[in-house]
């Protein structure tokens, strides 16, 4: 049963049903090469809408949360019942939500454990009710999302019993990392060690394909001095993080990467392709000397690939590190190459105010 929001009516609950024979044709269709056309049609749908508000409502599970969100009694509520709290930001007309919630959330042993371990509260990331944050502040769902920067939906906030967050999931992950980002924080990993160290070490890497990197014409070859800290460079940089045996880094080669208008538009910045676990030799735009694999640990690089936008003087503006960013590159890279940050510099709130 999935559970549905409405802001003009009140939150009511509806029953969507996802054939099974689509779910498994969008992830087949996902490979590289072999998109079906049901496939194609959801991407274009997806870059023609992304910033168009949804006609139907929110839809999330009937097990989550009753949307009163009053946050501190949903924390006590879960901290009495010996679970932690996650908030969840979602939107209409957001294909990798329903994705999160037909896939991820369609898979019996998710669905147990995250019932076991977590209570979830829906957030809408255009509604107009009020939201009362963990410290007691009072806005709206729009307002608590722009402040958060839940720039990419799905995005989920993990809080463990003091109300400290313990994960910030932005954007859709695929169940293998899902399913990690789950026991890191019920097991109580994340007071430990970082969720990039705790992928690492894990057996749950799902890989395709060759060990070799993906490769552009509009990358930039070694060495790479990045450096912007003195002299600010002509163009902004967008740093490509990614590894070999990457199912997603092959998405996005093949699919966002493959439209010409896109690789345009990279070509008119500085960018660059380190591999996240190399040695490779890299001074940073703050002009730090170190290497591919050390700068992308200091910078909590945990998903492949991660797309990193600076300035020309050297300040990061913007990341993309979930799959659901490559149906927005367009508006991304639009962003960035305007120098739109400069007026705005929360991303979300610039994408939200194209939208009407």
């Amino acid at each position: 049963m999935i559970r549905a929001s409405q802001q003009s009516t009140g939150r009511d609950r509806m029953s969507i049903a996802a054939p099974l024979g689509l779910l498994a044709g969008l992830l087949v269709g996902l490979t590289l090469g072999t998109a079906a056309a049901s496939v194609d049609e959801s991407v274009e749908s997806a870059l023609a809408l992304d910033d168009e508000p949804r006609a139907e409502p929110l839809a999330y599970p009937d097990w989550f949360k009753e949307p009163f969100l009053n946050l501190p009694d949903d924390h006590a509520d879960a901290v009495g019942a010996g679970k932690d709290l996650v908030v969840y930001f979602g939107q209409r007309r957001c294909a990798y939500c329903h994705k999160l919630m037909d896939v991820n959330f369609g898979a019996p042993d998710i669905v147990k454990y995250t019932r076991k371990h977590f209570d979830i509260v829906p957030v809408d990331i255009w509604g107009v009710a009020e939201v009362t944050d963990l410290t007691g502040n009072t806005l709206s769902e729009r307002d608590f999302a722009l402040r958060e920067e839940t720039n990419f939906t799905p995005s989920l906030v993990f809080y463990d019993e003091t109300g400290a967050e313990a994960l910030r999931l932005r954007g859709y992950y695929p169940p293998y990392q899902f399913r990690a980002a789950l026991e890191y924080v019920a097991d109580d990993h994340y007071q430990r060690e970082s969720f990039r160290d705790y992928l690492a070490r894990g057996e749950n890497r799902m890989v395709f394909g060759p060990a070799d990197l993906n490769d552009q014409d509009f990358f930039d070859a070694s060495p790479y001095n990045l450096d912007r800290s003195e002299v600010p460079s002509e163009r902004p940089l967008v740093v490509f993080f990614e590894q070999g045996d990457c199912h997603a880094c092959d998405v996005l080669h093949g699919e966002a990467l493959d439209q010409a208008e896109i690789r345009r538009q990279f070509g008119e910045f500085d960018s660059v392709q380190l591999d996240i676990w190399s040695d490779t030799p890299v001074v940073t735009p703050a002009g730090e000397r170190t290497t591919a694999r050390a700068w992308a640990r200091a910078l909590g690089i945990f998903y492949t690939p991660s797309l990193l936008f600076f300035d020309e003087h050297g300040r990061e503006i913007l990341r993309v590190d979930s799959v659901v960013g490559f149906y927005r590159l367009r508006n991304v890279l639009n962003y960035v190459s305007s120098k739109a940050y400069l007026d705005e510099p929360n991303y979300q709130r610039w994408r939200m105010s194209r939208a009407f």
